[in-house]
């Protein structure tokens, strides 16, 4: 079993910043062996949404709110990588489905991200 831990630019870093950090995430997923239990997991910064059309193999429609361009390069990688996105499996209560709450407790997110190889 591996386990990624991540922390990913916000959705508000410049594309150069996010593309950097997706290429070293994919130089590492490339060193993973492939039969093993391979996790990616973290602050992603990335809003999947509920809409899962072109997705819906790695993703179901139980995510929370709607898609950010974060969460686009994440479903993308996602994809590629066939990586399953753990938080939109299943449906949850929103209170559950939150991972990060403004300081007004009015804005709720949902960008912290559990995925496992889609062979599990």
């Amino acid at each position: 079993m591996n386990i990624v831990q991540i922390y990913a630019p916000t959705n508000e870093a410049q594309d150069e910043e996010k593309d950097a950090f997706y290429d070293l995430l994919q130089k590492v997923m490339d060193k993973l062996p492939k039969k093993d239990i391979n996790i990616l997991m973290g602050d992603a910064n990335a809003k999947i949404g509920r809409e899962n059309t072109g997705y819906d193999r790695i993703m179901s429609s139980h995510g929370l709110g709607e898609m950010n361009d974060n969460g686009e390069r994440f479903a993308n990688f996602c994809l590629f990588n066939k990586m399953v996105i753990g938080g939109s499996t299943f449906p949850h209560k929103r209170v559950h489905k939150a991972t990060w709450v403004s300081p007004d407790n009015v804005t709720e997110n949902q960008i912290d991200h559990f995925c496992v190889s889609q062979r599990f």
